[in-house]
């Protein structure tokens, strides 16, 4: 009856175990990971044999290594990386040499021959994010700490896999000085290579393929090739599946439908498949050897997990962090699998003169059980710490989240805009105040078919941020005239901001404008924005920000400014921003106070608003302008924003736009017209 090889039960039992494991675990308060791993001691031939390891455990156990190697880097902000590459370093640097010097003094004390000790130490210096599904389930991937060690794992996995290339090197028949010269420029080549094309290809594929499952095969038919390509120059493909994930960041944004499709379908079924796999190569009749396996494995587990925690603790003294990050930074980079896994099982079969193995089968086992041992305490750190981050970040951002509300309001009317208003909908959203999306569609007449296509357009919108796992309202409203219907309902929902599109002129004499956006820039008090996309977002390389004088003066200058820099960070790409000295000053203190990551190439002093054609050369069809405009009789209007829509329709055509007005509402009463059914502020 055992092994069952039929594919359709095996399929089933691993779904079974990936439904089941976490629950069970989560009543007995342990990670589902060690749970995933335990069912695959269970299942596989060193346990019940219910299944074997197969070939179907060995691809998906590729694809799942590669999947978090992808999702640490994707999920990085790069920016805050930026920011931390000295931490990053050190932390990379040491959480190599501390494991690597003292896992090398224990390993020829021992015993070990030089060539063996060294690529055991190897072993040790590596780590694998296991457990970065964990900090993923908690909302931690751009935690400081987090950054710090997704970077440090590819300088300490980067420096392993050039040992194990030069020891495997040695063995290798008519190796000579040009092999390792040719080795090096061939990582070098492909790693360049990779960040060179990649992302261009990308930028092309996303400007001209808007499909989810489409663009989801793209980006995972690119992670395999450059993992592929690593392959080629004989390095392990998980540094170029974070490689991908690098030149990747920028053209998927947090927030996207595509990032959630990513998540989703890897912590459902690659990861998890992957640490079933690691469950089943394990040997739990290594237990019993208490005269050569277990002491070595004890000792292992304890050289691997003293080098990491002296690693992170010197960065946390180093660069005055605080014991949770420390904690955070050592439960991530404790386990070992993907790595460890290429070097040991690489010493084993290698055959020496007398015929015995560089690595023997006692080193295999007790490799397994160091595996096993730092999945296991990698797991449970990693999940109290995140878990205790969490509940404090949390409390926080529902007392800031109880002092500022913020909802968006999307008002939709054409189809073909429905994706691009609710997509920019969610790159302004802030996750961190967990903004509300809502959607509204107005019907003029009672008319049952204009209802039934406002709710055809209001199910095609709730579809897209379903996709990014953001709950919408949506309203589809009869009103007397369209400004009227949104005013009432923003005022109703407590929207902070409106969200509408650009409007098309269809006949000679029409505004800029046109008549529904003026009567709502006369009505609604509050941050309205106007979007225009020729292409998609993702593919926007830079971000032109023009900001009048005094505009530091507003209301809703704060407003605004999170928004900026929100959408800054989602996308990822450069700004560069314009403006009166002051002002840009003041912009710039502001984002220093909230932490905001911005990434700023630029502040240009400018003052000629009246000819905005000295900007038209600096940008380019795939740049992004942002106009922050203001109404009649507030601080920051002037005069030369009469000429704005001309100068807009002139220049910045064939450029996606966007114009915020910022929040003039201070909650004053309000009044209706009887004539026209568009509200009216009392003064």
């Amino acid at each position: 009856m055992f092994p069952i090889t039929d594919p359709t039960w095996i399929f089933f039992i691993v779904l079974g175990v990936i439904l089941f494991a976490p629950m069970i675990m989560g009543k007995l308060h342990i990670p589902s990971l060690v749970g995933l791993i335990a069912a695959g001691v269970c299942i596989g031939p060193h346990g019940f044999h219910v299944l074997d390891y197969d070939e179907s455990f060995k691809l998906f156990g590729k694809v799942g290594i590669y999947y978090i190697m992808f999702l640490a880097s994707l999920e990085m902000n790069v920016q805050d990386v930026r920011k931390v590459k000295s931490q990053t370093a050190l932390l990379g640097l040491l959480s190599f040499a501390f494991p690597f010097g003292i896992g090398l003094l224990f390993n020829l004390g021992w015993g070990f021959s030089l060539t063996a000790a060294v690529l055991m130490a190897a072993m040790y210096a590596s780590h694998t994010l296991i457990s970065y599904p964990i900090v993923l389930r908690y909302g931690l991937s751009r935690q400081q700490s987090v950054s710090i060690a997704t970077g440090g794992t590819i300088i300490a996995d980067v420096l392993t896999l050039l040992v194990l290339a030069v020891i495997g090197g040695t063995f290798k028949q008519e190796v000579s000085g040009w092999y390792w010269a040719w080795l090096i420029l061939k990582v070098f080549l492909i790693g360049g290579g990779i960040i060179f094309f990649f992302p261009r290809m990308g930028h092309w594929f996303f400007k001209r393929h808007d499909d989810g499952v489409v663009q989801y095969i793209f980006v995972l038919a690119l992670v395999f090739l450059g993992a592929s390509l690593m392959e080629l120059v004989e390095i392990e493909g998980i540094l170029g599946a974070f490689l991908v994930g690098i030149v990747l960041n920028r053209l998927i944004p947090p927030s996207s439908p595509l990032m959630s499709h990513i998540e989703f379908i890897g912590n459902s079924i690659f990861i998890p498949y992957f640490l079933i796999g690691v469950g089943m190569i394990i040997n739990v009749r290594a237990f019993l050897d208490w005269q050569h396996t277990l002491p070595l494995a004890a000792i292992m587990v304890a050289v691997a997990c003293s080098g990491k925690w002296l690693a992170t603790l010197v960065t946390q003294k180093t660069y005055h962090m605080t014991v949770a990050d420390r904690n955070l930074m050592f439960g991530l980079t404790t386990s070992r699998a993907a790595a460890t896994l290429a070097v040991v099982l690489v010493g084993y079969g290698i055959i020496l003169p007398d015929g015995n193995r560089l690595l023997s089968d006692v080193v295999l086992n007790a490799t397994m059980l160091l595996i096993l041992a730092t999945c296991i305490i990698s797991s449970f750190v990693t999940e109290r710490t995140a878990r205790s981050i969490a509940m404090d970040t949390r409390h926080a951002a529902e007392s800031n989240a109880t002092a500022t509300k913020e909802q968006i309001l999307i008002a939709l009317s054409n189809p073909d805009n429905v994706a691009p208003l609710v997509n920019a909908a969610l790159t302004l959203r802030s996750q961190r105040k967990s903004t509300l999306l809502s959607a509204i569609y107005i019907v003029l007449e009672n008319d049952s078919e204009l209802r039934q296509e406002g709710s055809k357009i209001l199910e095609a919108a709730t579809k897209i941020t379903a996709a990014a796992n953001v709950n919408l309202t949506t309203y589809n409203r009869w009103a007397v005239n369209v400004a009227s219907g949104i005013y009432h309902t923003m005022m109703e929902t407590s929207a902070s901001d409106l969200l509408i599109g650009m409007h098309q002129k269809a006949r000679i004499g029409e505004t800029f404008y046109g008549k529904i956006t003026n009567d709502l820039l006369t009505a609604v008090q509050q941050q309205i924005i106007l979007y225009r996309q020729i292409l998609p977002l993702n593919t926007v390389r830079r971000i032109h920000l023009l900001v009048p004088r005094r505009a530091e003066f507003e209301q809703g200058f704060e407003h605004w400014a999170n928004r900026v820099a929100q959408f800054n960070e989602q996308l990822g790409c450069r700004m560069e921003i314009y403006g009166n000295t002051k002002t840009l000053e003041a912009l710039k203190q502001h984002w220093q106070k909230k932490q905001a990551s911005v990434r700023v190439e630029e502040w240009v002093e400018y003052n000629a608003w009246h000819d905005l054609s000295t900007i038209v050369h600096r940008t380019r069809q795939d740049h992004l302008m942002i106009f922050i405009m203001a109404r009649h009789d507030t601080l920051s209007y002037h005069k030369y924003m009469e000429r704005m829509p001309d100068q807009m329709e002139r220049y910045f055509s064939t450029r996606n736009l966007m114009i915020v007005f910022p929040n003039q509402y201070t909650g004053s009463l309000t009044s209706t017209s009887a004539r026209s059914g568009v509200p009216v502020k009392v003064r």
